[in-house]
């Protein structure tokens, strides 16, 4: 398994509760991929990013509880627009601090009225396509901005297909997610990790390309998490992506901004949100420890988080993927691998259905 994210960490358990002998490589000094923690004043730090396990799907739910018990974590982050916060996602809550209406009627009369306004048949882009969706207000003030930082692209010249739907509750509900379960590890992402690889033999600050040919002479099977483009030697060319930059600062105090998560939609402000891990599970340090998400341009230097699945991205891909249909012994799962964003339900489904597939069930 090329990578212990995961999909590498999921398929690696599968396959050894089948009777498979598997190792794990990853270049990273700790394994677990992008949900692993950091342990900083006694606090899981979730070191690349706020992680939040949300899913519909029982069984998955049953999967992960196996192996960690999840608190009741519930997502409800908040938005700052010059100084202001707004609840999200969009309810009425946002409605009455944008507008102070109190009913639905009066919130979507006003939304609609934006959005007639504005109206235009075909969206051409993602500016067009948010404001057809939310009106005007909503837009400027709590997409634009964080939108365009996250791309590091003008939102008129991002493509529409990028915003599918934008969620509005015309309920008083700030419940970030519809899933009917959701939380947080007790004690962090690493126990869920850790107990997927348990047994399993992980080799730690192991670059997969440094040493390919040893690497792929000692297993029938190989299991590709990594770039696809890399793992063609970038043949049609190189994917993008967009990367990001974490700045952890620890304070002496026991809360700092009161909330989880809080993203910055001011396009000036160069981060993206702040992460205070303490309130995942409700900690009571005396200490706190928050982090700036700074969103960057990609370097193959940099780590790849999100693809950038526009036109000819996508159609690079394909081409890629196509080469990857044409291989016996190599299994490509993962966002990096597929060039496609999941959330982490969707990887572990994604590796249950393909061990399936693999073991012929």
């Amino acid at each position: 398994m090329v990578g212990s994210g995961l999909f590498g960490s999921v398929f690696a358990h599968e396959a050894t509760k089948r009777g498979k002998q598997c190792l794990v490589i990853d270049k990273r000094p700790h394994s677990g991929g992008n949900i692993y923690c950091e342990r900083m004043e006694d606090i899981n730090v979730h070191k690349y990013g706020a992680h939040i396990f949300h899913t519909n799907d029982r069984q998955i739910w049953d999967y992960v509880n196996s192996f960690v018990e999840f608190n009741r974590y519930t997502n409800s982050p908040l938005a700052n627009y010059e100084g202001k916060l707004y609840n999200l996602p969009f309810n009425m809550n946002t409605f009455y601090q944008l507008w102070e209406v109190k009913t639905p009627e009066e919130a979507k009369a006003i939304i609609q009225s934006q959005i007639d306004q504005n109206k235009t048949n075909s969206p051409a882009n993602l500016e067009e396509q948010a404001i057809s969706l939310v009106g005007t207000d909503i837009y400027q003030k709590l997409i634009k901005g964080y939108t365009e930082k996250q791309w590091g692209r003008a939102a008129a010249d991002l493509p529409a297909f990028i915003i599918k739907r934008l969620p509005v509750r015309y309920t008083y509900d700030n419940n970030y997610f519809d899933d009917k379960y959701q939380g947080i590890p007790i004690g962090g992402y690493n126990k869920l990790t850790d107990g997927l690889l348990k047994g399993i033999p992980v080799e730690l600050g192991v670059d997969y390309f440094e040493n390919r040919e040893h690497w792929d002479t000692l297993a029938g099977q190989i299991i590709f998490t990594g770039n696809i483009d890399q793992y063609y030697d970038y043949r049609f060319g190189m994917l993008e992506y967009r990367s990001l930059r974490f700045e952890h600062t620890v304070y002496n105090q026991q809360n700092h901004q009161g909330n989880a998560v809080i993203n910055y939609t001011e396009k000036d402000i160069p981060y993206t949100r702040t992460i205070e891990h303490k309130h995942f599970e409700f900690g009571t340090q005396n200490k706190t420890v928050v982090t700036k998400e700074y969103p960057e341009e990609w370097t193959p230097a940099k780590e790849a988080y999100y693809p950038v699945n526009d036109a000819k991205n996508t159609e690079l891909y394909l081409q890629y993927k196509a080469l990857s249909e044409q291989e016996s012994n190599v299994i490509f799962g993962g966002r990096l691998a597929e060039y496609k964003y999941y959330d982490m339900h969707q990887i572990i489904g994604s590796a249950l259905k393909k061990v399936k597939l693999h073991f012929k069930e």
